[in-house]
């Protein structure tokens, strides 16, 4: 995983910038009811994403295990954002009506315990809103992707979506809707992919022997445009509720 607290300064520009935000943020709020009042946007990063979740009577909060993250994200939400584990959030239990959750799962090992928490904080009516499938969402038809194709495989993705509705349904959430948006400034050229393949950075995906990596990079430098990007990725986005409390 990086440092993302040595990464803060750089994040943003690395990361598709202000418009794959923005696309990220209304895509969040599609999937928010009109009637909430809070929102916890959790592993809110430098708060790109966090400060454009913006709508009349909706109050937006974050969350950062990452100081240097935290600090960036501060700087655009004074005094709305907290150094946090996603796991162990400082807020009693039911107590806002979203929860967000944008590229986070496809990163830790415990995703169970990040969706439980999710629960916790969540009133009843509340949704947890959460990215998912974000390695497959690369898969754009590409030549590269024609080239990675046979080393591709989706089975230890931690935010594969069937896996993020089982942990859900376990925590009593139900699935209530999604949506795509997309990856602006995120689309692969074959140069840039053969030097992340030699350094091991799609380990979450990639299933070739270490003897293969030597081939697959030869096949992407004989690609043609080296320095173009190929289409964006389209991100998914699945949102999961609270079910209110009814009375007989």
């Amino acid at each position: 995983m990086l440092d993302y607290d040595a990464e803060a300064d750089r994040y943003d520009e690395t990361r598709g910038g202000v418009p794959r935000a923005a696309a990220a943020a209304e895509a969040v709020l599609r999937l928010v009811p009109t009637g909430a009042r809070t929102l916890l946007d959790v592993a809110c990063g430098t708060g790109l994403v966090t400060e454009r979740l913006t709508r009349e009577g909706l109050r937006v909060y974050g969350a950062d295990a990452s100081y240097g993250m935290a600090r960036k994200a501060a700087r655009r939400l004074p005094g709305r954002v907290a150094l946090a584990d996603a796991r162990r959030l400082p807020l009693p239990d039911a107590s806002v009506d979203a929860v967000s959750a944008v590229w986070l799962l496809h990163l830790v090992p415990f995703v169970d315990e990040v969706v439980a928490e999710a629960a916790r904080v969540l009133r009843p009516g509340g949704v947890f809103v959460v990215t998912v499938d974000k390695d497959a969402a690369h898969h754009v038809g590409s030549d590269i992707d024609d080239v990675l194709a046979p080393h591709r495989s989706s089975a230890r993705a931690s935010d594969r979506a069937d896996r993020i509705a089982a942990y859900a349904a376990t925590h009593g959430l139900e699935p209530v809707g999604s949506t795509h948006f997309t990856g602006h400034g995120q689309g692969r050229t074959p140069r840039r992919t053969a030097e992340k393949l030699r350094s091991g950075y799609f380990a979450s995906w990639f299933r070739g022997a270490p003897d293969a990596v030597d081939t697959l990079t030869a096949q992407l430098a004989a690609l043609p445009d080296q320095g173009r990007p190929r289409d964006d990725p389209d991100y998914r986005l699945v949102s999961y509720r609270r079910p209110a409390v009814t009375r007989d």
